[in-house]
């Protein structure tokens, strides 16, 4: 079951703090484990619109494996968070990332976040640099102005012909097991853990704000993940290239915009490859 933090503005926040065997045991120096080598950085994972902290399990494992302790949640309006909180501003979802770095102790995170998750993390990074070690948005960008998103966004909520019957039908329509397992049963059938309204509401600023002055403020390692498959666009793409050379842009084959869920082995490889970078020039400039 997940654990709860109340935000200063009442919006119940579930989470998960996940720790590998062993994690903040005193580790021995000498010549094999000096003390500067750095442990695990901790990791919050974000994820996307109309998702669940559930969609992270099969990535959660692989990072757990590898000795991070890693942090999942479900944003506000989602899941097991409050579904009518009063507030869904791209400003409030910064805040919940935020309350739950800092109520956990995980500063400085690295950030993980897909889709509407990865928006929250370039916002978070941007605006509070000194919580943040790294960055990866996987199929996530400054995105913005996009006048037609909330529009589009309610047309796809609407195509779900919910209540599902069984959650065998839910996998077909909805394409993942994970997103199946976000639903919750009723007296007739299998529901999403959303409101309609408050879903669109999530995206209202993406249609009128431009987020690329937040982008090129950033001063931390990033990596861009897309899937060959997705929906993050090659302009798009290009320009955030263009203003931050030094990202670093992975493209995994046979995936969509879910790339967590089509390829998460393929994932776990750009992310671990994308971090061990990170520690070797941290052991370099000790």
């Amino acid at each position: 079951m997940p654990t709860h933090l109340t935000t200063p503005d009442g919006t119940r926040i579930a989470y998960r703090d996940h720790r590998p065997t062993g994690y903040g045991d005193h580790r021995p120096t000498g010549p094999a484990t000096p003390a500067s080598v750095p442990a695990p950085p901790p990791i919050l994972l974000l994820h996307g619109l109309a998702g669940h902290q559930g969609e992270w399990d099969d990535l959660t494992h692989r990072l757990l494996a590898d000795g991070h302790r890693v942090v999942t949640y479900d944003a506000r309006a989602h899941g097991d968070s409050t579904r009518r909180p009063a507030t869904t501003t791209r400003a409030s979802h910064v805040q919940d990332a935020l309350a739950l770095i800092d109520h956990l102790s995980l500063t400085p995170a690295t950030l993980i976040g897909q889709s509407l998750g990865g928006h929250t993390a370039l916002l978070l990074a941007a605006a509070h640099p000194a919580r943040v070690a790294s960055l990866v948005l996987v199929e996530a960008g400054p995105g913005g102005p996009n006048p037609d998103l909330p529009t589009r966004i309610a047309s796809w909520l609407d195509s779900w012909p919910t209540p599902f019957e069984t959650l065998d039908a839910a996998r077909e329509f909805l394409g993942h097991e994970a997103w199946a397992r976000g639903l919750e049963r009723r007296a007739d059938g299998w529901h999403p853990r959303f409101d309609h309204d408050r879903i669109v509401a999530c995206v209202a600023e993406l249609a009128t704000t431009s987020y690329w002055s937040h982008w090129s403020r950033i001063p931390h390692p990033t990596l861009l993940v897309r899937g060959d498959k997705g929906t993050l666009g090659d302009d798009e793409t290009t320009e955030m290239l263009t203003r931050r050379p030094r990202t670093r842009h992975t493209l995994i084959p046979d995936a969509g915009h879910d790339v967590h869920l089509d390829q998460p082995a393929r994932l776990h490889e750009a992310v671990t490859a994308f971090l061990r970078t990170r520690k070797d020039l941290d052991l370099n400039q000790n």
